[in-house]
């Protein structure tokens, strides 16, 4: 009769442990606090996240059913408020005759203003599309001879500004040394020289402002997505004036315009994100690893304000750049940030 009785199973824990290395792992020493390794609070991966989320907000494209959806509130909000109006009207004509003559009279007030609100974003509208018009015609003129129709365009252009008092003196250099340039594509140029620069040297103003603005506000304003509603704001504030800077004079619907605009080439370039240009060198050099984390998206915020305001010039700009160099955002972070977070 065999033994039915099984042996225990014994398993040793210790061959399941892993074999540790003999290698010895020589402690750090730190003799002084000044040798301790920088705490780095910056993180290039993220950098420029208000300006990156604003900017792809403001060019995501509306969708149809969204449009009608927004159409049909805006209706059904103005027939209400028709009826409520005509309801008060009726009223106070119930009451006193001169209490709803009153009311007319406000009514009648207000339906007066809002027309010309409307007539005037109309007229915004359509100055920008003109500008849209002389734009695409100087572009298609860089390459062409034909002297009658560039000294059209070049009147175009002077008859689009010589209502601007704060370039008289520009326009009164172009009256007296047009007559002198009798080479077509040299007359291109003088145009845009001498009636374009001092226009550049506003819209540079601005464009300094807003990313000044907009990286002061980022360094010291602690709470989630206030940055990102300050830097949209100061971007579509930096395009109207840009726009006015050239002519443009956009209204409220005008400046929304403008940055979805704006903002589409943005995205649609790549331009908005860090890349390997200037932006790359200080999101991963050492300027700001020496700077804490809000300071650093901050000046990052800047310099693509800086970025979006030099797309504004080329979509706002009546003349394509030609003979006049094109702003570099380098230069204009440095003027602008400048002083604001040390020298670098």
């Amino acid at each position: 009769m065999t033994n039915s009785k099984k042996k225990p199973l014994v398993i040793e824990l210790d061959a399941a442990k892993p074999k540790r290395s003999k290698a010895k792992v020589e402690p750090v020493v730190i003799e002084t606090p000044a040798e301790a390794p920088a705490i780095v609070d910056f993180d290039p991966q993220t950098a420029g996240m208000a300006m990156q989320m604003a900017t792809r907000t403001a060019a995501r494209k509306t969708s149809f059913i969204v449009k009608w959806f927004w159409r049909l509130v805006i209706a059904l909000i103005g027939f209400a408020l028709s009826i409520a109006m005509w309801d008060f009207t009726v009223e106070m004509m119930a009451r006193n005759l001169w209490l709803g003559r009153a009311a007319i009279g406000l009514i009648a007030a207000l339906g007066l203003v809002c027309l010309f609100l409307v007539l005037r974003e109309l007229s915004a509208i359509s100055r920008l599309r003109r500008m849209d018009t002389l734009r695409a015609a100087g572009e298609r003129l860089l390459t062409s001879t034909d002297a009658k129709q560039i000294e059209t365009y070049c009147g175009q252009i002077y008859r689009h500004l010589k209502t601007r008092k704060d370039i008289g003196w520009a326009l009164a250099k172009y009256d007296e040394g047009t007559a002198q340039v009798f080479d077509a594509p040299d007359r291109l140029k003088f145009t845009e020289t001498s009636l374009m620069e001092p226009l550049d040297a506003q819209a540079i103003k601005e464009i300094e402002s807003a990313a000044r603005q907009v990286a002061t506000a980022t360094a010291l304003v602690p709470l989630a997505m206030a940055d990102v509603v300050i830097a949209l704001t100061a971007n579509i504030r930096m395009i109207r004036r840009i726009a006015e800077v050239y002519g443009g004079r956009a209204g409220t619907f005008g400046s929304w315009r403008l940055m979805k605009t704006v903002a589409a080439h943005l995205v649609a370039t790549g331009a908005v994100a860090i890349g390997d240009d200037m932006l790359g060198s200080l999101a991963g050099g050492g300027v700001l690893s020496k700077l804490s984390r809000r300071f650093g998206e901050g000046l990052i915020n800047g310099a693509l304000t800086a970025r979006v305001g030099v797309a504004a010039m080329d979509v706002c700009r009546p003349m394509p750049f030609h003979a006049t160099p094109r702003p570099k955002v380098t230069s204009l972070v440095k003027n602008a940030l400048t002083g604001l977070f040390g020298s670098s």
